[in-house]
Parts: C-alpha cells; sequence; structure tokens
C-alpha cells in the first residue's frame, strides 16, 4: 500500500433546490432535497429513515476553483484577526479531494427524495453518501475548540434569505 492511494467515488444522488451559490454564512433554515439516484436505488433504500431527525451527507464541492487549493496555513476567511491554521486545521471547501460533511435535519422521507434543512450545499452538488446521525457517535469526553472557530461561525446557520428553496 502506498501513501498515494486513488480511487473513484460515484454519486448516488444531487441536490435539487436550496441555494444555488456557496457562501460563508447564513444557510439556516435553508431547504433543498437529496434526490437519490432512481435507476440504482428503489424506494427500499430510505425504509427506516424517517425514523430519525437528523442525516450525516458527504458530497463533492463541485463550483471549487480546483487551482485555488493550498495545501499549507493560511487564515480562515483570510481574516488577519484569527491565526493561520493548515488545510486539516479548518473545515473549508479547499480540500484536496473536495469533500464536504454536513449534518441536516431531516423534514420529510418521500421515495427517493430527502428533504432536509440546514444541508450547506447548494442546488446541483453530488451526493456521495447519506447516514442517519446517530447520538451515540457523537463526540465523546470533553470537547473544545479554537476561539476564532466560534467567532467565525456566529452567522454560518442564522437565517437567510431565500432559504425556503426546495418545498
Amino acid at each position: 500500500m502506498t501513501d498515494r492511494e486513488v480511487f473513484e467515488v460515484e454519486a448516488l444522488g444531487h441536490v435539487v433546490g436550496g441555494r444555488t451559490e456557496p457562501t460563508d454564512d447564513f444557510w439556516g433554515g435553508t431547504r433543498a432535497i437529496i434526490r437519490l439516484d432512481g435507476t440504482r436505488f428503489t424506494a427500499d433504500a430510505t425504509k427506516g429513515l424517517d425514523d430519525f431527525s437528523h442525516l450525516e451527507v458527504v458530497f463533492r464541492f463541485h463550483l471549487t476553483d480546483p487551482t485555488d487549493l493550498n495545501l499549507g496555513a493560511r487564515r480562515p476567511r483570510d481574516n488577519p484577526d484569527w491565526p493561520e491554521v493548515g488545510i486539516f486545521g479548518h473545515r473549508n471547501m479547499r480540500r484536496l479531494n473536495w469533500l464536504g460533511v454536513s449534518r441536516c435535519r431531516l423534514l420529510k422521507v418521500d421515495g427517493l427524495d430527502l428533504h432536509v434543512e440546514d444541508l450547506d450545499a447548494v442546488d446541483g452538488t453530488p451526493i456521495l453518501d447519506v447516514k442517519p446521525w446517530f447520538v451515540d457517535f457523537g463526540p465523546r469526553g470533553e470537547i473544545h475548540q479554537a476561539q476564532w472557530t466560534t467567532d467565525m461561525l456566529g452567522d454560518y446557520f442564522a437565517p437567510g434569505e431565500g432559504g425556503r428553496g426546495a418545498e
């Protein structure tokens, strides 16, 4: 096994509706649909999912400029008040594999359409995996984080304009 392992993944669906432009803040109340691929899945694939309030979603940042990748350290949002942190010290879209992970509220399951709220992915985003959120998989032990993240994310899930997109 080498350190540089390459593999392929396939989108299992796409985001429909919601936001059309990625922005840094105001994702609160954004509604969209995760539409799973009906050529590969039947409604049985979502059986039991409606017993859960939240999903964990893995997606691809498909609108990010691939030349905007910095594998070293930089200031989050280019804010001079925040410290330089490495690529693994924050959660932005400038990632080697362009993968995002989001936890969102599941509003309704309609066959292969998963109606969600607060998913911070835009219309057309390829969905790579969907899992129900289990409380038991949440963090264990004491939790701490850098203060700049709390400062930066104060408005991240604040209500935004045009948040009701897919319903």
